[in-house]
């Protein structure tokens, strides 16, 4: 006893700490469009409270039992409605407060550990200013508008992917492809691409298609890079939304990887059998899903082209992504990022260059073929024209001095950019003179 109390006296003497059950670690900032999150890293699970206050506007999180070892002064505040943050500390208990200027509405949560993270307290400041967006799908009625293709870059923000050797984030990569594929799309005539994640932050996947029904898209084209439970695995894939089961067991293991996205947003999943039972009601009435599956098709066999297969056909499985009911959508994996050498060509400039320009070229093809009405490449289509297919030592310029058309307007019509090589066997559409 006597001991136990010397030890009791000094710890005293010297004002030991309150002994804290969890530690701030790290604390992170992304700024979306319309939100302002910020993650702060804890090595355990934690309890919390949020209090919004006014004049001036504050907003003070609570966490209970709880230290911080990560520098607040490290966020980067620019372009968020977040003026400054401190800290202290009530005991045992974490204050953290934030100067606020202007209007927003805050939601916390907490995300229990997982595979690749730990645990985690995220706050969500939702600008007041930002309008709800009608999703409802508008008919446009110009005669020669673009047509809109939605590229959808996978994961963001504090949701990186998977990760592969050398810590490559899914999110990056694809987000890369991503602009890729849209300068591709941009420099066609008659499309007109828009990225659904325009940075480095979270989008839930309910909130990804309502953009791009915002957006009026023809297209919805989600892009990833996944991992599977074994390295071994590679080869690039193309999905479309099930009304059934998944074709196999890799199908349903990915949609299942890709779904459990949302939790990170603090999404519940609880609803998503009655919303997927409404969208697949409309499914049955309509071409989309159809439509899906063939343009599908056509990507996955110019993907053959420039990366080796995992499956020769369209696979499908219960993506949330790919549940809008008027827009046909795919997912395409561009290969697996757990697999070491696939995770090695993603991380190249010069591979990701190819994957976008097959994926471009696939979707350009079906569209050429199959146009929606009102669009540019529907009237083109109206106009006739004719069909050439290119032999050993033609030259554009050749083929257009033969047809009797500018090669500018040859260029254009086919969307050949200025560096891009023509191959034989190639078809080209000659427009009428």
């Amino acid at each position: 006893m006597g001991r136990a109390w010397w030890i009791t006296v000094v710890l005293g003497l010297l004002g030991a700490s309150p002994a804290w059950a969890v530690d701030v670690h790290d604390v992170r900032l992304w700024r979306a469009p319309d939100h302002t999150r910020i993650v702060f890293d804890l090595s355990g699970p934690a309890q919390h409270s949020l209090i919004v206050l006014s004049d001036p506007r504050r907003i003070v999180l609570d966490v209970r039992d709880t230290q911080l070892r990560a520098d607040l002064g490290k966020l980067k505040l620019d372009n968020t409605p977040v003026a400054s943050v401190r800290s202290g500390h009530d005991g045992n208990h974490l204050r953290v407060v934030l100067e606020i200027t202007q209007s927003v509405d805050p939601r916390s949560f907490t995300l229990r550990a997982s595979e690749q993270t730990g645990d985690r307290l995220v706050l969500d400041l939702y600008d007041q200013k930002a309008r709800k967006a009608d999703v409802k799908k508008a008919v446009q009625h110009s005669a020669k508008r673009d047509l809109i293709i939605a590229i959808d870059a996978g994961h963001g923000g504090e949701d990186p992917g998977a990760m592969g050797p050398n810590r490559v984030e899914e999110k990056d990569v694809v987000m890369a492809i991503s602009r890729e594929l849209k300068a591709l799309f941009d420099a066609d005539q008659g499309f007109k691409a828009q990225l659904v994640r325009t940075g480095d932050y979270y989008i839930s996947l309910k909130r990804r298609t309502e953009l791009a029904r915002t957006q009026q898209a023809d297209l919805f084209v989600s892009i990833h890079a996944d991992a599977f439970n074994r390295k071994e695995a590679n080869g690039a894939s193309v999905y479309a939304l099930s009304t059934g089961g998944a074709t196999s067991t890799a199908a349903e293991y990915l949609a299942q990887r890709e779904n459990a996205a949302d939790l990170v947003g603090g999404v519940s999943l609880s609803d998503k059998d009655d919303v997927l039972a409404g969208v697949l009601a409309d499914l049955s009435m309509t071409s989309t899903l159809d439509t899906s599956l063939k343009l599908g098709d056509k990507v996955l066999d110019s993907m053959g082209g420039v990366a080796k297969l995992h499956k020769q056909r369209v696979e499908q499985a219960g993506f949330a992504v790919l549940k809008s009911p008027d827009i046909p959508s795919i997912l395409v994996e561009t290969g697996f990022i757990s697999n070491p050498q696939e995770a090695g060509l993603l991380a190249t400039t010069a591979y990701q260059k190819k994957m976008a320009s097959s994926i471009h070229r696939g979707i350009r093809e079906w569209f050429r073929a199959h146009p929606p009405s009102g669009t540019l490449l529907a009237w083109q289509k109206q106009q006739g024209g004719q069909e050439y297919v290119i032999a050993r030592g033609d030259t554009l310029s050749d083929i257009a001095d033969r047809f009797r058309i500018p090669l500018a307007e040859l260029k254009s019509y086919n969307s050949i950019s200025n560096s891009e090589k023509i191959l034989v066997g190639q078809k080209l559409n000659i427009p009428k003179t």
